[in-house]
């Protein structure tokens, strides 16, 4: 499969396909048709991903999981000839991008472990405990953390959801802007944690909710991927070894 020269590079390896600047002119029509697309293809993978976990179609499910994600967020935006963020794997974004994350690490951090403490001070059955592949070893967790579960869920839930919804009101009005940011942020991160609900079957996984606000903000104020990323590994392993020092 061919793309338009000079979109895709290491700055960007995801197709991206130009069509409108951010928030210029959108017809109705066709924000009626992107809102309905991003709900029914948000449905269908996460049904599909439980379907294949519970019923163990292919193996090893921690891989397919994954891949469905990736293609079910590319493969309508190349369809339709959208343009899909960039990763933002260069120094200028690199930068602005850990400079970010560090932030967010030091108040979500933190809250973590008081969260997680007090939970066990209650007598509270810690909820969401991250699980390594089978017979991998931590290494291995690690990458699997960032490269399949952090790439994947931050390409879909980021990249294609929030990134539509970012596009579904084009104004140049800064305070119309900033609410449509913020609306995207909110339903992108309760997109997030109902597929967790779905998946894991496990009320607990709304605490996504609260990682996904911060995940949908790095994509804001960054407008790539890299952040958001490096977050989601960072916290899924934060979280792994918080939870252990509580049992």
């Amino acid at each position: 499969m061919s793309y338009p020269s000079g979109q895709l590079s290491i700055a960007n390896p995801l197709p991206t396909i130009r069509s409108a600047p951010l928030f210029g002119i959108r017809s109705k029509g066709s924000n009626i048709f992107l809102f309905i697309e991003t709900a029914a293809v948000t449905v269908v993978a996460v049904l599909v991903i439980k379907l294949i976990l519970t019923g163990s179609i292919f193996q090893p499910t921690w891989l397919v999981a994954p891949g469905i994600l990736i293609i079910a967020a590319l493969f309508p935006t190349v369809i339709t000839k959208r343009d899909f963020p960039c990763i933002g794997i260069n120094n200028k974004k690199i930068g602005h991008s850990l400079l970010l994350v560090g932030q967010a690490c030091l108040v979500a951090f933190p809250a973590m472990v008081c969260c997680l403490w007090l939970m066990r001070y209650w007598g509270f059955k810690l909820p969401l405990w991250a699980t390594k592949p089978p017979a991998q070893g931590w290494f291995c967790w690690l990458f699997y953390q960032f490269m399949y579960i952090g790439l994947a869920e931050e390409i879909f839930f980021r990249g294609y959801v929030q990134n539509n919804i970012l596009k579904t009101t084009r104004t140049t009005n800064h305070e119309q802007r900033r609410r449509l940011q913020c609306a995207s942020i909110i339903i992108s991160a309760g997109c997030f944690a109902l597929a967790h609900i779905i998946v894991q079957g496990e009320f607990a996984s709304v605490l996504t909710l609260f990682p996904g606000l911060v995940l949908g903000w790095l994509f804001v104020r960054t407008r790539s991927l890299l952040a958001p990323i490096l977050f989601h590994g960072l916290a899924n392993a934060a979280y792994f070894y918080m939870a252990a020092l509580f049992v």
